[in-house]
């Protein structure tokens, strides 16, 4: 049970923090929601650690259309950053603004940006994509994340100057276009790039939340340089282009790693 003592505790704290929300909130929803993806994520970690390479993309698909069918698409929540706004600015500690507080503001302190690895809908089908690792170098285009991030608060926050009505119907038509639009940007950006994770890199809003919590976080890959023989597989197999090898905070696209262990996978002398 020793080597499965990471996915317990993970899976202790999602029903810790599903326990406490059921009980502040009293409704049970939270009790489940925090239970399904806490044991959707240890499961994933449990395969891996019994070598099924498969593993990450079950963790990928149980997370991520759990929360774009039955989240987003029937029960009408809004949880694209749009929705984070619109229940920011009511006031309202409900679905969105709890999701993001846990998931992409202060859970990056302590798993990073495992979100993106493991949970985001939208990097779950561009994951599917033929460039897994990038097959040109980084483009320095980050800025334009800053330019969404601004727009999607921008946007949100006209709507309530305005006070229009039937916000909530919008926002929900809000989610199904943003949808279609990120997926439609970052497949055509893939291929442009040669690389699935380019709107990762270079468009997606959240990073702009993810990328500072993430430099503190307790939970990072790091190198034992007494088995490391400098083969550098980890580099050429990282789809974020993480310098692996460095195991300082600063290092080269530190804040960029979303946890998908396939530098791990590649290790020959398990040094990672």
């Amino acid at each position: 049970m020793k080597r499965y003592a990471i996915p317990i505790c993970l899976l202790a704290v999602f029903e810790a923090v599903g326990i406490s929300l059921w009980l502040t909130k009293e409704n049970l929803f939270y009790l489940f929601n925090f239970s399904y993806i806490g044991a959707a994520l240890s499961l994933s970690l449990a395969l891996f650690i019994q070598g099924n390479r498969n593993a990450r993309r079950i963790a990928q698909l149980m997370v991520g259309l759990y929360m774009l069918v039955y989240l987003g698409l029937l029960s009408h929540e809004n949880m694209q950053i749009e929705g984070f706004w619109y229940y920011l600015f009511l006031g309202s500690f409900e679905a969105a603004t709890i999701h993001y507080a846990v998931a992409k503001i202060f859970g990056p302190l302590l798993f990073g940006r495992g979100w993106c690895g493991y949970a985001c809908w939208t990097a779950m089908v561009l994951d599917f994509l033929p460039y897994p690792v990038p097959q040109e170098p980084r483009k320095k285009i980050g800025w334009i994340r800053y330019l969404t991030f601004t727009a999607s608060l921008i946007f949100v926050a006209a709507l309530f100057v305005a006070q229009v009505a039937n916000i909530e119907d919008i926002m929900f038509w809000a989610f199904i276009a943003g949808n279609a639009a990120y997926y439609a940007l970052g497949i055509a950006l893939a291929f442009a790039f040669k690389d699935n994770r380019a709107f990762c890199k270079y468009i997606c809003p959240i990073t702009v939340f993810l990328k500072p919590m993430s430099y503190f976080s307790l939970v990072r890959i790091t190198c034992d340089h007494t088995k490391c023989i400098s083969c550098n597989r980890c580099r050429k197999v990282c789809p974020m282009d993480v310098d692996m090898l460095d195991d300082s905070r600063k290092r080269r696209n530190g804040t960029e790693c979303i946890l998908c262990l396939e530098c791990v996978k590649a290790c020959p002398k398990k040094a990672l």
